[in-house]
C-alpha cells in the first residue's frame, strides 16, 4: 500500500507484531505438527513484551495470522498449525527501525559511486535479509531507490522486513542531496541528469512548480511517504549545517503532494528556525534535529504531533569516517548535540523514533 502513515510504525505491544519477530527463537529450531496456514504455538520461551522490564519466563505463545493472540504461563494448544520448542529461549517483538538506507548502507562509499544500480540494489537485497535475521521486522527506508527490494521481499521471493519507502530524497540546488559537479554552473537544463538521479536515488528541484512535479514522481513510483532535505547536511558537498533550505512555499506544495495521497513528508534537519519552518509547513518527522537549541522548537514539535526521528549518534569508536576535514568537523558539531537533545525532547513529551541512519559500512550495519 503506498500511503501507509507513521502511525502504522508504532508499536502495539504485542497485539500487532508478526511471529517472525523473535530475536532468539531461530528457523532452525525443531517443528512439530503439520499445516502451515495454521496457527503457531511457542512452547517453552521466555518473553520480552517490550513494556514490562521483567521477561514472562516459561511461557506459551500462540499467533494465529501473523498476530500474537496468546500468551500464558500455563499450557496452550492449537488445531493444526506449528509447534515450536523454543528451548528456553526468548521471544520478543521485532524491532523497527525508522531511519533506515538499504541502498546505502550495505557498500563502502567509492564501491557505491562506481558501482551500477544493479550491484546497489543487489547489495541491498542481501543486506535486508540480515537486517530481518537482526531482528527488525520493520524498517521505513528514508532514502535511496528501495523499490526493486521491497517488491521482492512482498512478494515472497526473499526473506527481509516489511519495508516503508520513501524514495529518492528531493533537494534544493546547493542542498544536502545536491550532487552535480563544483563546475555544473549555470545549468544546462538540457543536460542530462547524472547518474544517481536518473536512477531515482535522489532528486534536485527548485521552485513550486518543480517540486511539485518531482514530488508527485515519486509518489507514482511507490514510495510510502516524501523525504526532503530542509537543511545543511554532514556528508554535503556545498552547504554548512545552519543553512536552511526550501522556502516555504516550497515545502508547503511538497507536503500539499503528500497530504493529497493521504500520506506525509520527513525532513532532514537539524536546526531551530529550518524545523520551525518545516513544522510551520505541514511536515511531520524531523529527522536529526541534533542541533535543537531552543525550547520553542519542541514545544511546536509536541503541539503539532510532529515526531523526531533521532538517531543514538555518537562521536565514538563506531563512528562514520568521513573524506574530508570539514565534513569530520561538522559530524563533531552533530554528535556532540546528541544526548542534549535527547534528554530535552523527553522532558518536554515530543515523540521518539529511533532509527540508525548506518550509511557505508556493511560492518556497522550489521
Amino acid at each position: 500500500m503506498k500511503t501507509e502513515r507513521i502511525n502504522k510504525m508504532k508499536s502495539k505491544k504485542l497485539e500487532t507484531l508478526v511471529a517472525a519477530c523473535v530475536v532468539a527463537v531461530s528457523v532452525s529450531l525443531p517443528a512439530v505438527a503439520q499445516d502451515p496456514s495454521g496457527p503457531i504455538l511457542f512452547t517453552n520461551v521466555n518473553v520480552f513484551d517490550g513494556v514490562n522490564e521483567a521477561l514472562i519466563e516459561n511461557a506459551n505463545v500462540v499467533v494465529t495470522d501473523n498476530l500474537i493472540t496468546a500468551i500464558s504461563t500455563e499450557p496452550l494448544a492449537v488445531a493444526g498449525g506449528r509447534v515450536i520448542d523454543g528451548g528456553g529461549r526468548t521471544l520478543m517483538p521485532g524491532m523497527i527501525d525508522v531511519h533506515w538506507h538499504t541502498v546505502l548502507s550495505n557498500m563502502q562509499v567509492a564501491e557505491f559511486m562506481n558501482s551500477d544500480m544493479g550491484d546497489i540494489v543487489i547489495a541491498g537485497l542481501l543486506g535486508n535479509e540480515q537486517v530481518l535475521m537482526r531482528g527488525f521486522t520493520t524498517v521505513r527506508d528514508i532514502g535511496g531507490n528501495a523499490f526493486a527490494v521491497k517488491k521482492a521481499i512482498d512478494a515472497g521471493k526473499f526473506p527481509g522486513p516489511r519495508m516503508l519507502v520513501a524514495g529518492g530524497p528531493m533537494s534544493q540546488t546547493g542542498g544536502h542531496m545536491d550532487v552535480y559537479p563544483y563546475t555544473d554552473v549555470p545549468r544546462n537544463p538540457s543536460a542530462p541528469l547524472p547518474y544517481l538521479e536518473r536512477n531515482g536515488m535522489l532528486a534536485v528541484a527548485d521552485g513550486v512548480p518543480e517540486v511539485t512535479r518531482k514530488a508527485r514522481e515519486i509518489i507514482r513510483t511507490g514510495a510510502s511517504l516524501i523525504k526532503i532535505a530542509g537543511g545543511g547536511g554532514v556528508g554535503s558537498i556545498y552547504d554548512p549545517l545552519d543553512v536552511t533550505e526550501y522556502s516555504f512555499d516550497e515545502m508547503k506544495a511538497i507536503v500539499d503532494v503528500a497530504e493529497n495521497w493521504n500520506t506525509y513528508v520527513a525532513a532532514h534537519i537539524y536546526t531551530d528556525k529550518a524545523i520551525q519552518r518545516a513544522i510551520k509547513a505541514g511536515v511531520k518527522t524531523i529527522e536529526h534535529g541534533m542541533l535543537i537549541k531552543e525550547e520553542e522548537t519542541l514545544q511546536m514539535m509536541k503541539d503539532n504531533d510532529v515526531w523526531l526521528s533521532i538517531q543514538p549518534l555518537l562521536d565514538d569508536e563506531d563512528r562514520l569516517v568521513f573524506p574530508t576535514a570539514d565534513m569530520t568537523a561538522k559530524w563533531k558539531t552533530v554528535t556532540d548535540g546528541t544526548n542534549s537533545v535527547y534528554g530535552a525532547a523527553k522532558k518536554m513529551g515530543v515523540k521518539i523514533a529511533w532509527g540508525t541512519d548506518s550509511l557505508y559500512s556493511p560492518a556497522s550495519a550489521a
